[in-house]
Protein backbone atom coordinates (compact mmCIF):
# COMPACT_ATOMS: atom_id res chain seq x y z
CA UNK A 1 0.00 0.00 0.00
CA UNK A 2 1.83 3.29 -0.78
CA UNK A 3 1.74 6.11 1.31
CA UNK A 4 -0.43 8.30 -0.35
CA UNK A 5 -3.58 5.98 0.17
CA UNK A 6 -2.84 5.54 3.86
CA UNK A 7 -5.64 6.91 6.15
CA UNK A 8 -4.22 8.04 9.91
CA UNK A 9 -7.26 9.69 10.34
CA UNK A 10 -11.20 8.86 9.78
CA UNK A 11 -12.70 10.34 7.59
CA UNK A 12 -15.04 12.94 9.42
CA UNK A 13 -18.99 12.73 9.25
CA UNK A 14 -20.43 16.29 10.33
CA UNK A 15 -24.03 15.25 10.41
CA UNK A 16 -23.70 13.90 14.52
CA UNK A 17 -22.08 17.20 15.23
CA UNK A 18 -23.20 19.95 13.74
CA UNK A 19 -25.59 22.30 15.75
CA UNK A 20 -26.00 19.64 18.38
CA UNK A 21 -26.72 19.74 22.44
CA UNK A 22 -25.96 16.78 24.28
CA UNK A 23 -24.98 15.77 27.75
CA UNK A 24 -22.29 13.97 28.74
CA UNK A 25 -21.86 12.54 32.07
CA UNK A 26 -18.29 11.25 33.26
CA UNK A 27 -17.40 10.61 29.55
CA UNK A 28 -13.47 9.89 29.98
CA UNK A 29 -10.43 10.91 27.79
CA UNK A 30 -6.62 10.30 28.07
CA UNK A 31 -4.84 14.27 28.45
CA UNK A 32 -1.63 15.21 26.20
CA UNK A 33 -0.01 18.44 26.56
CA UNK A 34 1.33 20.14 23.26
CA UNK A 35 3.82 23.23 23.81
CA UNK A 36 2.32 26.02 21.98
CA UNK A 37 4.29 29.76 20.87
CA UNK A 38 1.61 32.43 21.05
CA UNK A 39 -1.03 29.95 20.91
CA UNK A 40 0.31 28.30 18.07
CA UNK A 41 1.12 24.44 18.93
CA UNK A 42 4.73 23.64 17.61
CA UNK A 43 4.47 19.61 18.59
CA UNK A 44 0.93 18.59 17.80
CA UNK A 45 2.09 15.66 15.83
CA UNK A 46 4.89 14.46 18.40
CA UNK A 47 1.71 14.93 21.20
CA UNK A 48 -0.23 12.65 19.25
CA UNK A 49 2.66 10.05 17.80
CA UNK A 50 2.91 9.87 21.79
CA UNK A 51 -0.16 8.71 22.40
CA UNK A 52 -0.77 6.65 19.53
CA UNK A 53 2.38 4.40 21.22
CA UNK A 54 0.50 4.17 24.37
CA UNK A 55 -2.89 2.90 22.23
CA UNK A 56 -0.51 0.74 20.23
CA UNK A 57 1.13 -0.99 23.56
CA UNK A 58 -2.12 -0.87 24.97
CA UNK A 59 -4.04 -2.97 22.04
CA UNK A 60 -6.28 0.49 21.92
CA UNK A 61 -7.47 1.60 18.48
CA UNK A 62 -9.05 4.92 17.91
CA UNK A 63 -11.86 4.72 16.34
CA UNK A 64 -12.04 9.20 15.40
CA UNK A 65 -13.79 10.02 18.81
CA UNK A 66 -13.60 13.37 19.73
CA UNK A 67 -10.18 14.63 20.32
CA UNK A 68 -10.79 17.77 21.91
CA UNK A 69 -8.45 21.05 22.38
CA UNK A 70 -8.17 23.50 25.31
CA UNK A 71 -5.76 26.49 25.08
CA UNK A 72 -4.51 27.29 28.80
CA UNK A 73 -2.02 29.63 27.79
CA UNK A 74 -0.22 31.23 25.17
CA UNK A 75 2.17 28.56 25.92
CA UNK A 76 0.53 25.38 26.41
CA UNK A 77 -2.42 23.27 24.74
CA UNK A 78 -4.48 20.80 26.12
CA UNK A 79 -5.19 17.76 24.43
CA UNK A 80 -8.12 15.37 25.35
CA UNK A 81 -8.63 12.07 23.22
CA UNK A 82 -11.93 10.56 24.30
CA UNK A 83 -11.23 6.60 25.26
CA UNK A 84 -13.46 3.48 26.39
CA UNK A 85 -10.78 1.48 28.21
CA UNK A 86 -7.92 2.25 30.78
CA UNK A 87 -5.03 3.34 28.72
CA UNK A 88 -1.66 2.49 30.91
CA UNK A 89 0.88 5.31 31.58
CA UNK A 90 -2.13 8.10 30.40
CA UNK A 91 -3.52 10.79 32.56
CA UNK A 92 -7.35 9.85 32.66
CA UNK A 93 -9.79 12.85 32.74
CA UNK A 94 -13.47 12.45 32.87
CA UNK A 95 -15.66 15.14 31.24
CA UNK A 96 -19.50 15.81 32.66
CA UNK A 97 -22.13 18.76 32.19
CA UNK A 98 -24.51 19.59 29.18
CA UNK A 99 -22.57 20.59 25.59
CA UNK A 100 -22.90 22.44 22.67
CA UNK A 101 -21.06 21.36 19.04
CA UNK A 102 -21.09 23.11 15.80
CA UNK A 103 -19.26 22.22 12.83
CA UNK A 104 -17.06 24.68 10.61
CA UNK A 105 -14.94 24.16 7.42
CA UNK A 106 -12.36 25.97 5.88
CA UNK A 107 -8.90 27.59 6.91
CA UNK A 108 -7.86 27.71 10.33
CA UNK A 109 -7.37 31.60 9.47
CA UNK A 110 -10.97 31.91 9.59
CA UNK A 111 -11.47 31.03 13.45
CA UNK A 112 -12.08 34.13 14.63
CA UNK A 113 -15.01 34.27 12.70
CA UNK A 114 -15.80 30.96 13.34
CA UNK A 115 -15.84 31.44 17.49
CA UNK A 116 -17.86 34.41 16.86
CA UNK A 117 -20.32 32.38 15.35
CA UNK A 118 -20.66 30.52 17.89
CA UNK A 119 -20.93 32.80 20.18
CA UNK A 120 -23.56 34.77 18.61
CA UNK A 121 -25.01 30.72 17.60
CA UNK A 122 -25.12 29.94 21.74
CA UNK A 123 -26.35 33.17 23.06
CA UNK A 124 -29.69 32.73 20.27
CA UNK A 125 -30.07 29.55 22.37
CA UNK A 126 -30.03 31.47 25.43
CA UNK A 127 -27.11 29.31 26.80
CA UNK A 128 -23.99 30.76 28.50
CA UNK A 129 -20.71 29.06 27.58
CA UNK A 130 -18.66 28.23 30.18
CA UNK A 131 -15.69 26.46 28.65
CA UNK A 132 -14.85 26.21 24.93
CA UNK A 133 -12.76 23.23 23.01
CA UNK A 134 -11.82 23.03 19.68
CA UNK A 135 -11.76 19.80 17.81
CA UNK A 136 -9.76 19.64 14.76
CA UNK A 137 -11.01 16.45 13.18
CA UNK A 138 -7.95 15.37 10.45
CA UNK A 139 -4.87 16.08 10.63
CA UNK A 140 -3.55 18.62 7.41
CA UNK A 141 -2.39 16.05 5.20
CA UNK A 142 -6.07 14.03 5.53
CA UNK A 143 -7.67 17.04 5.19
CA UNK A 144 -6.29 17.62 1.90
CA UNK A 145 -6.87 14.15 0.56
CA UNK A 146 -10.72 14.26 1.64
CA UNK A 147 -10.95 17.99 0.31
CA UNK A 148 -12.33 18.72 3.75
CA UNK A 149 -10.89 20.55 6.92
CA UNK A 150 -13.70 20.28 9.50
CA UNK A 151 -13.11 22.05 12.51
CA UNK A 152 -15.82 21.38 15.46
CA UNK A 153 -16.26 23.94 18.19
CA UNK A 154 -17.22 22.00 21.48
CA UNK A 155 -18.78 24.46 24.27
CA UNK A 156 -19.83 23.55 28.22
CA UNK A 157 -22.35 25.57 28.57
CA UNK A 158 -25.18 26.48 31.10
Amino acid sequence: MSTENKQCCPEFDPKPWDEKFFEWKNKAFVKERVFCLYYMPINFGSAMMRLSAKFEKAGYKYEGGPCLTDHTSKWNMNLYVEVDKEIPETERVYLSGKYLSKVYEGSFKNTGIWSNDFEKYAKEKNLIIEKWYMWYTTCPKCAKKYGKNYVVIIAKVK
